[in-house]
């Protein structure tokens, strides 16, 4: 079980979901509208199996992001009711249709108002954010999860749903802060475990514990590093052989992290936290995992990180509702899942080899940045972006900014490390002020965030969102 008190939304928010939820059993027909990534597709296939449980039609579509024409298809649309999911609150004043639920966690419009009456034009728009109630998005709730409270209004049989919740906060990286999902996030785990569709333990957190071979897993983990382990194949071959534990079973078969028996789990992790000393690094390398036991070992099901790696693979290459389908219990979808994280990881791979081959990195004072130009696509380059900033030959004391070419203009992508949120930089307000002061759009997260803005526009981009991101510092660039 979950160690922490599991605290859920409170009075406020569970009367707003309540009148949303209304809202669904009242509607004649719905489109669901929801974002590609992990945390996207999990909030969309929650949407589904409840308006399906209703016995109420239904479209399903997703979008990169909301665009003019997305807010012009939504006011326009026939559907009785419009329900976004993990979208739509930087833009809740633009939607001027009745019948909007948006349940999302990015930083709402300072426009919109709870409450607004018909007069104001927004009669029959509900919002359910983390932010409105003082909840951190970032860490305490993400899209899947206020799109479960939504569900569990509806029905409080919803709550076999909560897993697919779980596995959209952790897509959406709301435990690697603290090493475990905290806030709102605390009770639907608490919900799932209680279903018995997530098991919470005690482990290390490096990404693979189902699928990677063991050498790999420790290779190529992610946050944190740990000197000699991390790129280091070598020290990880010697760190495992120092304790005896081979890397084929009997069957000659490459074992996995999962496949070690737990005296020997425990002294790998003794040996990585005893090179790292600082405390919040030690938290992101051994805190709380989440198995899926309810799904076959060995696959990229079982483990809530995986599974969200697949449907992210999915999202990004324009076939997010084959993630759909895999949350929804579609095992035909495993196989078509597998081959878009396949082309991910050869993506991934060439795209950071693409930045590091061409010395692409630039620095400003406070701001490094790098132009993929259309040579990394759009729906990863902020991925990329994050991977970098973990890389040993980048500078991990300065925020990253990547562009990327997109149909509709110039993507911008950014990511910073938490030591920098901890000072009070906050990127979802650098790109919202420094695209609009261009020309585009632009929002997201304090340590992730994204834009749009006209072609032409990246070098003032750069110089807007260096001084915004030296004054949030407290510092100057001049």
């Amino acid at each position: 079980m979950a160690a922490e008190t599991a605290e859920g939304p409170g009075p406020g928010f569970r009367q707003e979901a309540q009148r949303a939820a209304a809202a669904l059993r009242n509607a004649r027909d719905v489109l669901v509208i929801s974002h590609i990534d992990a945390d996207g597709i999990s909030a969309a296939a929650v949407a589904a199996r409840t308006l399906e449980r209703l016995g109420k039609p239904f479209k399903l579509d997703f979008e990169k992001k909301i665009a003019p024409e997305t807010v012009a298809m939504i006011n326009s649309s026939p559907a009785a009711l419009v329900w976004i999911c993990d979208l739509g609150s930087a833009y809740m004043s633009q939607f001027t249709r009745q019948g909007v639920i948006v349940t999302d966690h990015h930083v709402p419009d300072p426009a919109w108002r709870k409450g607004q009456t018909a007069l104001d034009g927004f009669d029959g728009s509900y919002q359910l954010n983390p932010h409105l109630w003082d909840r951190d998005g970032t860490t305490e709730a993400c899209g899947a999860g206020m799109t479960y409270f939504l569900a569990k209004a509806v029905d409080p049989g919803n709550r076999d749903l909560a897993v697919l919740a779980v596995i959209g906060a952790v897509g959406d990286f709301q435990d690697s802060a603290e090493g475990r999902l905290i806030g709102w996030n605390r009770a639907i785990l608490k919900d799932a475990e209680d279903s018995g569709d997530v098991v919470c333990r005690q482990g290390l957190r490096y990404f693979g514990r189902e699928t990677r071979p063991l050498l790999s897993y420790l290779q190529y983990g992610s946050e944190p590093r740990v000197e000699g382990i991390t790129d280091d194949r070598d020290g990880c071959a010697d760190l495992l052989g120092r304790f005896g534990i081979t890397l084929r079973d009997a069957a000659g078969r490459n074992r996995v992290w999962n496949d070690l028996a737990e005296d020997e789990k425990a002294v790998v992790a003794d040996a990585l936290l005893g090179r790292l000393s600082n405390e919040r690094e030690r938290r992101q390398l051994f805190g709380e995992v989440y198995c899926l036991p309810n799904n076959p070992p060995h696959t990229g099901l079982r483990d809530a990180k995986e599974f969200a790696t697949i449907l992210n693979s999915c999202g990004r290459y324009d076939d997010a509702a084959t993630g759909a389908r895999l949350c929804l219990g579609d095992a035909g979808a495993l196989k078509e899942a597998e081959q878009n994280r396949a082309e991910h990881r050869r993506n991934i791979a060439g795209a950071l080899n693409y930045v590091r081959d061409k010395h692409l990195i630039r620095e400003r004072r406070y701001i490094q940045w790098f132009d993929a130009g259309d040579a990394i696509r759009e729906t990863v380059v902020g991925i990329v972006a994050g991977m970098l900033l973990n890389a040993d030959w980048v500078r991990h004391d300065l925020t990253m900014i990547a562009f990327a070419q997109a149909d509709d203009g110039i993507k911008v992508s950014a990511r910073t490390p938490r030591s920098l949120t901890d000072r009070g930089l906050d990127l979802a307000a650098v790109m919202k002020k420094c695209a609009e002061d261009v020309g585009g759009l632009g929002g997201g997260h304090s340590v992730a965030a994204g834009a749009t803005i006209p072609p032409g526009k990246e070098e003032t981009f750069l110089a807007l969102a260096e001084d915004e991101v030296a004054q949030q510092l407290g510092a100057s660039v001049h």
